[in-house]
């Protein structure tokens, strides 16, 4: 049976290819939807994509990623957790206590804007951190994944 790669999506990301272009792109979630497709579909993994604009709803994601987990059958997470990255004590706890091996990911390189978004609460419980790289930084991180 195939591991799964679990990929996350934040608030507003549903709004890519609209939303600040110059900063995050002309791609849409579908386009990063094909893209993990792809990359999945060359290591072998099955892929679960979500967006969601609320919290909870990723921390439960997270926690049904770690039930795969405890029976052997996720690869890792990619999350995107967006504006929740510098503000979600819950999306921590959610990672710690499931262990799920996850890949912080930005599109944009957070450390060269504004000063609040250097700031990850989810960074302590990564095991890699990714930003910069656009849309294609979930391909990398999926590439990575396959690695672990």
């Amino acid at each position: 049976m195939p591991q799964t790669v679990y990929v996350l999506n934040g608030p507003n990301l549903n709004l890519l290819g609209t939303r600040e272009p110059g900063i995050y792109g002309a791609q849409t979630l579908d386009d990063v939807r094909q893209l993990c497709e792809v990359a999945c579909t060359r290591h072998g993994l099955t892929l679960a994509f979500h967006q969601s604009n609320h919290e909870g709803q990723l921390v439960d994601w997270i926690h049904e990623a770690g039930r795969l987990h405890a029976s052997g059958g996720l690869a890792g997470v990619v999350l995107n957790a967006a504006a929740y990255t510098h503000t979600s004590v819950a999306l921590l706890d959610a990672i710690k206590g499931t262990g799920v091996p996850l890949v912080e990911l930005h599109i944009s390189n957070v450390h060269a804007r504004e000063p609040f978004r250097h700031h990850s609460y989810i960074a302590t419980a990564a095991r890699a951190v990714m930003c910069g790289f656009g849309v294609a930084g979930y391909g990398l991180a999926i590439d990575a994944i396959a690695q672990w």
